[in-house]
C-alpha cells in the first residue's frame, strides 16, 4: 500500500501507545524530519516518560515544527495524538505555515500494543492506558477529515504497516518543471474577439470547429499561454472565451488559474445562493443559450481551476490577485483567499468596491509575480510584480506579458462592453516611489546571484555598512555598482619577492584559462564613473562622492563631454565606467600625511643620525659592525619607502594634474558588458581622449606558451623596475563564476608601502609568506558576483531595492576580517 502525501506537509502519526509509530517513522522518514514527543519530554526534563513535562515538551515541539514548515521541510509528529484537542493544535500549526496536514493512523489491535509495551521496561503503565487511547482513537476516526486533515491513511493490521510505503506528490500548484516560455494573459472577462486578436498577435494559430468557433490556439516555438483568471462575466461572449481556453488547456497549450469571477460562477451553476451582479448576470444569460453538456463542461473546468501556479523552477508565480512570497507554493484557505481576492481592509470605497491593500509595494521576493484582478490603466512593474488587468471589458486593453523576455503585448478593446462603476481609466494605485527600507539590508540575508548562486551576508557585516551607506554614500539612485576587492596572486616561493607573475599565469593555466590579459596597475584611487547626459556621479569604492561641490561637477562635465561618442555608439543616455583616478594624493592626502609620510619622516629623521653616531663609535674602536650594518640597511629601506609612495603623488591644482585611467565599460542603458573581452573594453575606452584620460598599457599572454609567459614576466619586471605598482592579470575572455576575475601582481618596491620599510629583510619575508589568502580570494569572488548581479538588475529596470541590496552587500562584505595588506 502506497501512502500518498504532499511533498510539503505536516504528517501527524496517530495511534495508541505501542502501535509502532516510532518504528514506522524511523523506517519511512529521515531522523531530522521526525519530532517525537518522547524526545522533547527528555529535552525539557531529562526523562522521556515524565508525563508532567508534556505541556512544556509540546510547546517546544510545536515551535520546532513551525520553523521547519516555514523553511519548507516535511515534518512528522510522532506522538499518540489520539485526543482531538491535541490534533487541533497540530492542524493549527500547519494552517499558520500554510501547509496541508496529513494523518497516518496506526489502528492496530489492543493485544499487539499491550504485548509491545510489556517488552519495554520504561512503559510500566497499565493496560487501561492503551484501552483509553484506542477508545479515543475509535471515536475520532471518522471525523479526522472534518478536523482539517486533507488526507487520512488508516493502517489496521501489522501486515498493512509492514507493506506500506510513502509516496510523495507535488502540490497541484507546483509546476516548477514547466519552464516556458510563457505568454501570461490578463483578465479577459468574456471578450472573445479581443482574446482571439491578442493570441494571433502573439503568434498563436487559432483552430476552429465546424461552426467557425475557436476551440484551440496552437502556440509558436513551444510557448504556452497562462491565463490569470476572470475569463468570465461582463463581456459579450463568456461561452466563447471558455470554449477557447478549455480547448487550449485540454491540449496542453495553456494553463489557467482561478479568478474570483470563476469562483462565483461555479457557486451559481451549482445552484448555491449568490448575489447576481458585477457581470455574473451576463454569463448566466449567455450560458443559457448553450447546451447542457457545455454547461457541465464549463462548470467542471472552472471548478477544477486552482488558485496559483509556481513555474520555471520557482522564478515565476501566477495568481489572479497576486501573492506575497511567504505564500508561494503553499496550500491553505488563507493562500487561496489571497490569490483570489487579494488583501483587503474589509471596507468599500465610494464606488462600492473593496478597498485593497497594495501588497506589491512591499514585495521583496525573487520570483516574478504576474496577476490581474485590480484594474490599472497600464501594465507596469511594481518591484518584481506586474498587474495585467488593463480593463479590456471597460474599453481599455487586453494585455499579455511574454516571459522571460518581459515584452508587453496589448490589443485595444473593440468597444466598451460593460460600464465600470468607478472611473476608467482608474486612478493609479497610490504607491511610494523607489524607496529603501532597513529590512532590505539588515539581518542575515542570502542574495541570489547568477554567477555564484546565493551569497550570504551576515547581520554583523550589514551593521557596519549601514552607517557608511546612510551617512556618507551618494544618492542610491546613482549608486548602481561598487567594485569588488581584488585578490593577490599566490605567494611566491622565490627568495626576493612575495608576488611574481609566473604564479598568476600558473593559476589560470590550471583553471584551463589559456589566454590572459596583463593590465598596468595604476596607483591611484578606484573611481566609478556614472555618466549621464544630464547628471551622474563619480564615486569611490565605498560609495562616497569623489569630489564635492563645484570641483566634482566640473570633473563630471569634462568626462561627459569626452563620452559623447560613446553615447552615440551605444545609443544610450548613460554609461557606467570602472576606472582609476590619479594621483593618489588627490583623494588620499590625509592617509598619506598621517600614515605614510609620518612613518617616512620619523625613519628618515632618526636613522641617518643613528648611522652617524655608530660610525663615530666605530672610529673610536668600538665594535658596532653588525649594528651599523643593520642600521644602514634600515636607513636605505626608509629612503626607499619614502621614494615608493612619493612616486604616486604629484601637485594638483583644482583638476589640473588629475588623470583618469578607465579600464572597463560596465553598463549602458539596457545592457551590460561583462561578457565582452577585456581587450574590447580597453579598445572601446581608448576613444575617451584628452589630457584628462590616461591609457592603460596591456599585454595579452597565452599561458600555455613558454615564450609568451617569459615575455609577460619581462614586461612586469619593466613595470616594477623603477618602483611601479605592477599589473593585474585577468582572463582575456572576462570569465565569471568560480575563476578569479583578476589577480594583482605587485612589485617589490611598491609592496614596501604596504608591508613597511623593512619587509624585504629575509626574516620578514619568511614570515610574510604565510599570508593566508583563502578568505581574501573567496571575498573577491563573492563581491564580483554581487557587482555583476547589481548591474544586471539595474539594466533590466528592476526596482531600486533589488539593485541596492547587491551594492550594499559588497560594502557589507568589506567588513570581513581580512588582512588589509592583501
Amino acid at each position: 500500500m502506497e501512502l500518498k502525501i504532499p511533498d510539503l506537509c505536516l504528517v501527524v502519526l496517530v495511534g495508541a501507545s505501542g502501535s509502532g509509530k516510532s518504528t514506522f517513522a524511523r523506517k519511512h522518514f529521515l531522523p531530522t524530519q521526525v519530532l517525537s514527543s518522547d524526545y522533547f519530554r527528555g529535552l525539557v526534563s531529562d526523562d522521556e516518560n515524565n508525563q508532567s513535562a508534556s505541556a512544556a515538551a509540546f510547546e517546544v515541539l510545536h515551535h520546532v515544527a513551525a520553523k521547519r514548515l516555514e523553511a519548507g521541510r516535511v515534518t512528522v509528529i510522532d506522538a499518540t495524538n489520539v485526543q482531538p484537542e491535541v490534533r487541533a493544535q497540530l492542524v493549527e500549526v500547519a494552517r499558520k505555515a500554510n501547509v496541508l496536514p496529513v494523518a497516518i493512523v496506526l489502528d492496530l489491535p489492543a493485544e499487539v500494543c499491550l504485548a509491545r509495551n510489556a517488552q519495554r521496561p520504561d512503559r510500566d503503565f497499565g493496560a487501561h492506558v492503551v484501552k483509553r487511547h484506542r477508545a479515543a482513537l475509535r471515536r475520532s476516526l471518522k471525523y479526522l477529515g472534518k478536523e482539517g486533515f486533507k488526507r487520512v491513511h488508516v493502517l489496521r493490521s501489522q501486515s498493512e504497516v509492514d507493506e506500506a510505503t510513502i509516496g510523495y506528490e507535488r502540490l497541484l500548484n507546483d509546476l516548477r518543471h514547466e519552464t516556458g516560455p510563457f505568454d501570461v494573459i490578463g483578465d479577459v472577462h468574456g471578450c472573445r474577439a479581443e482574446l482571439e486578436e491578442l493570441l494571433t498577435e502573439l503568434g498563436y494559430a487559432l483552430v476552429r470547429d465546424e461552426q467557425g468557433r475557436a476551440v484551440d490556439a496552437v502556440p509558436p516555438d513551444e510557448r504556452k499561454a497562462v491565463f490569470v483568471g476572470d475569463l468570465v462575466d461582463r463581456g459579450p461572449d463568456t461561452p466563447g472565451v471558455l470554449r477557447l481556453v478549455m480547448g487550449m488547456v485540454a491540449n496542453g497549450h495553456a494553463l489557467c488559474v482561478r479568478g474570483n469571477h470563476e469562483e462565483k460562477l461555479v457557486r451559481a451553476l451549482q445552484g448555491r445562493k449568490v448575489t447576481v451582479r458585477h457581470g455574473l448576470e451576463k454569463s448566466l444569460e449567455q450560458l443559457e443559450h448553450e447546451t447542457e453538456e457545455f454547461r457541465r463542461r464549463a462548470l467542471k473546468f472552472c471548478d477544477g481551476l486552482i488558485a496559483h501556479y509556481v513555474l520555471d523552477g520557482g522564478n515565476l508565480v501566477v495568481a489572479h490577485a497576486g501573492l506575497p512570497e511567504r505564500y508561494h507554493g503553499r496550500a491553505s484557505a488563507r493562500v487561496r483567499s489571497f490569490a483570489l481576492y487579494g488583501d483587503t481592509t474589509g471596507e468599500t470605497d465610494e464606488f462600492g468596491l473593496p478597498v485593497r491593500l497594495p501588497w506589491a509595494n512591499d514585495y521583496r521576493g525573487a520570483a516574478m509575480v504576474l496577476y490581474g484582478h485590480v484594474l490599472v490603466p497600464e501594465a507596469e512593474w511594481i518591484n518584481n510584480t506586474m498587474c495585467l488587468e488593463t480593463g479590456v471589458v471597460f474599453g481599455g486593453k487586453l494585455t499579455a506579458l511574454r516571459y522571460p523576455s518581459r515584452e508587453i503585448v496589448s490589443v485595444k478593446a473593440h468597444q466598451v462592453w460593460y460600464e465600470s462603476s468607478s472611473p476608467f481609466p482608474p486612478k493609479p494605485v497610490g504607491r511610494a516611489p523607489d524607496v529603501l527600507a532597513l529590512t532590505d539590508v539588515t539581518g542575515l540575508r542570502r542574495i541570489e546571484t547568477s554567477l555564484l548562486g546565493a551569497v550570504t551576508v551576515r547581520a554583523e557585516q550589514s551593521a557596519g555598512a549601514l552607517e557608511v551607506m546612510s551617512r556618507f554614500a551618494i544618492d542610491p539612485h546613482d549608486l548602481l555598482y561598487l567594485p569588488p576587492t581584488m585578490a593577490p596572486t599566490a605567494t611566491s616561493q622565490r627568495d626576493d619577492v612575495l608576488e611574481h607573475p609566473e604564479d598568476a599565469f600558473a593559476e589560470y593555466r590550471s583553471a584551463k584559462v589559456s589566454q590572459v590579459i596583463c593590465e598596468e596597475k595604476h596607483m591611484g584611487s578606484r573611481a566609478v564613473l556614472l555618466v549621464r547626459k544630464e547628471g551622474g556621479a563619480i564615486y569611490t569604492r565605498t560609495g562616497r562622492a569623489f569630489f564635492d561641490g563645484a570641483l566634482g561637477d566640473e570633473l563630471l562635465g569634462r568626462v561627459r563631454s569626452a563620452c559623447a561618442g560613446l553615447f552615440a555608439k551605444f545609443d544610450t543616455d548613460w554609461l557606467l565606467i570602472d576606472a582609476e583616478l590619479m594621483p593618489w594624493n588627490a583623494k588620499a592626502s590625509g592617509l598619506i600625511r598621517e600614515q605614510y609620510a609620518a612613518v617616512g619622516a620619523a625613519a628618515n629623521g632618526a636613522l641617518p643620525v643613528a648611522v652617524e653616531a655608530l660610525e663615530t663609535a666605530a672610529a673610536r674602536g668600538i665594535d658596532v659592525t653588525d649594528l651599523l650594518t643593520r642600521t644602514k640597511q634600515r636607513a636605505a629601506n626608509a629612503a626607499a619607502y619614502s621614494a615608493a609612495y612619493e612616486r604616486y603623488c604629484w601637485p594638483v591644482d583644482g583638476l589640473d594634474g588629475v588623470r583618469i585611467a578607465p579600464f572597463q565599460l560596465l553598463a549602458a542603458e539596457g545592457r551590460t558588458f561583462h561578457d565582452h573581452s577585456h581587450l574590447w573594453h580597453l579598445e572601446t575606452l581608448a576613444e575617451l581622449d584628452g589630457p584628462l584620460f590616461q591609457r592603460t598599457r596591456h599585454l595579452v599572454v597565452d599561458v600555455t606558451d613558454p615564450e609568451q609567459v617569459a615575455a609577460g614576466v619581462r614586461w612586469w619586471e619593466e613595470l616594477t623596475a623603477d618602483g611601479g605598482e605592477g599589473m593585474v592579470v585577468k582572463p582575456l575572455a572576462n570569465l565569471g563564476g568560480r575563476v578569479q576575475p583578476g589577480v594583482k601582481v605587485r612589485g617589490r618596491e611598491y609592496l614596501r608601502i604596504i608591508y613597511g620599510p623593512d619587509y624585504t629583510l629575509p626574516h620578514n619575508l619568511a614570515r610574510l609568506r604565510d599570508r593566508r589568502l583563502g578568505r581574501k580570494r573567496g571575498l573577491a569572488l563573492r563581491e564580483y558576483a554581487l557587482g555583476i548581479e547589481a548591474l544586471e538588475r539595474a539594466v533590466r529596470g528592476e526596482p531600486l531595492w533589488r539593485v541596492h541590496e547587491c551594492v550594499f552587500g559588497v560594502l557589507a562584505l568589506e567588513s570581513e576580517p581580512v588582512d588589509p595588506r592583501l
